[in-house]
């Protein structure tokens, strides 16, 4: 999931972007919302590559990246995830996300914080599909040694 550095959330905002490339004044973001706005988010703001984003684990120093955890959505829910995020209540969210990670810590992860990573896989999986497809190893041909020329003598 190389794909995921290059997909931010900016805080303060909804929704995902594409990192474009680095500006004078900030980063060249793309929305990506479907109606693909670009824009330059000023080095001021608060942006979190989601490649960087983990969820806290029940043990204190250890943390599951999102990568994983969209790794095991799809594979338990396939292309999207059919969860009712705006009339779903706290104790649901827990309960769903339990199914992916049972071993988050319910003090530091808020109910919130597992509507966002619905929110994210869903807009993921429409606008990134090939983010979950795997590369097919090609077979590295063994290299034969190359012959020295012979020497004339």
């Amino acid at each position: 999931m190389e794909a995921l550095q290059d997909v931010a959330h900016i805080s303060g905002r909804p929704g995902l972007f594409r990192i474009i490339k680095p500006g004078r004044s900030g980063v060249i973001v793309e929305s990506m919302d479907g109606n693909k706005k670009r824009e330059i988010v000023n080095v001021n703001a608060k942006v979190s590559v989601l490649k960087d984003i983990s969820i806290y684990s029940e043990e204190y120093d250890k943390s599951t990246p999102l990568a994983e955890i969209f790794t095991t959505l799809k594979e338990q829910h396939g292309e999207k995830i059919d969860f009712d995020t705006k009339k779903s209540t706290p104790a649901e969210f827990f309960t769903f996300f339990e199914g992916v990670m049972p071993d988050f810590d319910k003090e530091r992860v808020y109910s919130s914080d597992v509507k966002k990573i619905i929110q994210w896989y869903n807009l993921l999986a429409k606008e990134m599909p090939e983010l979950w497809e795997t590369k097919a190893e090609e077979p590295k041909a063994e290299k034969e040694p190359k012959k020295k020329p012979a020497k004339k003598k």
